[in-house]
């Protein structure tokens, strides 16, 4: 009997669960980062059966960007990793290519094996310049840089949870190859909440909700969505930092599973006219330890009154939010009213039509859901600007005046133009990333 010639580690799912959420627990916890290096490495250079580390970074559109790179030379140049910036959009001119990384130890994930090969594990990078300084077009680094002040200064902790909807069409690479087809196809017809057991949309939510509790999202529900072949996969809310790797965690495991089902998993806001479109309403909170500081039993909808300062501060810088929100001119098609898309710059707790919406919550889930987000928008930029403008923008008491609704900008170029012409925009984001992001 021959020797296996490769052993490359290979963990079971409930295994890769258990290991994840600790990992989480600690990064929430506040564990120092170096005693999180310490632990990582070690684990790399005992654990003989890893090759390789995944390290991912996002560019300034959201794009899920991921570099191998060997496990012992990473263990050795761990504080010297490089890349080519001018080769990703939104980033460095060619005259200036040259970018680090740094290894955010904390955001560190053990990997199934039958998604992502055996012997890898990933783990999220921040974008530096040559000088080890933040770079401004890495909005994974602006966003941990803001919660963490937050933190330090007043002991805050925005939570965030994303519920993000998607299509599941026949073949892979179906977006890709749209213009020899000229059209998408659907795997099922069934509606909300309705598909068999063992049909493909059912197999592939399986497959991909199973990956993302090896992740340790901790997952809720799942289900069919309203349009035919939409799917919704729902996990706990968690720290705003976290959860943005986690929307581009949960793209990446469902094209996987999709590819191996030799389908094609879209997060197109809007593919189809006459069918509901994707969306990936966003629920936001802001917390004190464990006092959710968006709850009031008192209040009115059970909001405090700082839930509902955040609230009209989103609803006055609407416009000034929309780009960011919705960076595609497909993310425009979606927000028609006539499919529960929301364009209307109000809030409700009942109105799916509203730009946000309050849910029922108690003292522990009580949150604000932005519902005019798109899911091919960059986590890290919106929930950067969600929370800062919650927190910290113009605020005009009447807001949230029924008598006071406006639209959202129908098409993408209304909206750059009101992106340009917004000075809070240009405050928050820098006057470099304001420009080169419209």
């Amino acid at each position: 009997m021959t020797t296996p010639l490769r052993d490359f580690l290979e963990i079971p799912y409930d295994k890769l669960e258990e290991m994840n959420l600790q990992i989480k627990a600690d990064r929430t916890a506040r564990v120092p980062a170096h005693k999180f290096q310490e632990a990582r490495m070690k684990d790399l250079a005992d654990e003989k059966r890893i090759k390789a580390v995944t390290v991912c970074f996002s560019d300034l559109e959201g794009r899920l960007h991921m570099l191998d790179y060997d496990k012992k030379f990473l263990l050795k140049s761990a504080d010297n990793l490089t890349f080519d910036g001018s080769s990703i959009r939104g980033f460095s001119q060619q005259a200036e290519s040259d970018l680090r990384l740094s290894i955010d130890w904390p955001a560190f994930y053990w990997l199934p094996a039958d998604l992502f090969g055996p012997g890898k594990v990933l783990v999220f990078g921040n974008v530096l310049e040559r000088d080890g300084s933040p770079y401004a077009a890495d909005m994974r680094g602006k966003l941990k840089a803001y919660t963490e002040a937050l933190y330090a200064k007043d002991g805050l902790v925005c939570n965030a949870a994303n519920e993000i909807e998607g299509f599941l069409f026949k073949g892979r690479n179906a977006e890709q190859k749209y213009a020899e087809t000229n059209c998408f196809e659907f795997i099922s017809t069934g509606g909300y909440y309705h598909s068999l057991p063992g049909d493909v949309l059912r197999t592939f939510i399986d497959g991909a909700a199973e990956a993302q509790r090896a992740l340790g999202f901790a997952n809720e529900k799942d289900h069919p969505e309203v349009a035919p072949s939409q799917f919704e996969m729902n996990y706990a809310y968690t720290e705003a930092s976290i959860a943005a790797d986690q929307v581009l965690l949960y793209k990446l495991i469902a094209r996987q599973v999709a590819q191996k089902l030799e389908m094609t998993a879209s997060f197109l806001p809007k593919p189809f006219t006459g069918v509901n479109g994707n969306g990936m309403h966003t629920n936001l909170s802001v917390a004190r330890g464990a006092t959710n500081l968006f709850w009031d039993k008192n209040g009115r909808e059970s909001l405090s009154a700082m839930g509902w300062d955040f609230i009209c501060r989103i609803l006055t810088s609407a416009l000034d939010l929309c780009l960011i929100l919705n960076s595609s001119v497909n993310a425009y098609r979606r927000l028609d009213p006539h499919f529960e898309a929301p364009n209307q710059i109000k809030v409700s707790p009942i109105d799916r039509g509203a730009m946000v919406r309050i849910p029922i919550g108690n003292e522990r889930s009580m949150r604000v859901e932005v519902r005019s987000i798109a899911p091919d928008a960059n986590p890290y930029l919106a929930l950067y600007g969600l929370l800062r403008t919650g927190l910290e923008g113009p605020l005009d008491p009447n807001a949230d005046d029924p008598a006071n609704i406006r639209i959202l900008p129908d098409n993408i170029y209304d909206a750059i133009k009101g992106f340009r012409a917004s000075k809070f925009a240009a405050e928050m984001w820098g006057e470099w990333v304001h420009g080169k992001f419209a």
